[in-house]
């Protein structure tokens, strides 16, 4: 699904900056260019962000 519309970033283009190592909106941000046409898709991948590092986390603390 796309979330950037102006720069054609996708959920997953977001999901593999955060296995890549980002961990904020600022570093997908700065990695991806997310956010800094229009700026409507920064709630939204935000969200995503938030979401996908829960779930690292979540992964983490069963694993430990």
């Amino acid at each position: 699904m796309y979330v950037c519309l102006c720069r054609g970033i996708t959920d997953q283009d977001i999901k593999d900056a955060i296995a890549d190592g980002a961990e904020s909106y600022r570093e997908v941000r700065d990695m991806l260019d997310l956010g800094t046409c229009c700026g409507r898709c920064a709630p939204e991948a935000r969200a995503i962000i938030s979401d996908e590092v829960s779930q690292i986390a979540a992964r983490l603390a069963i694993a430990a």
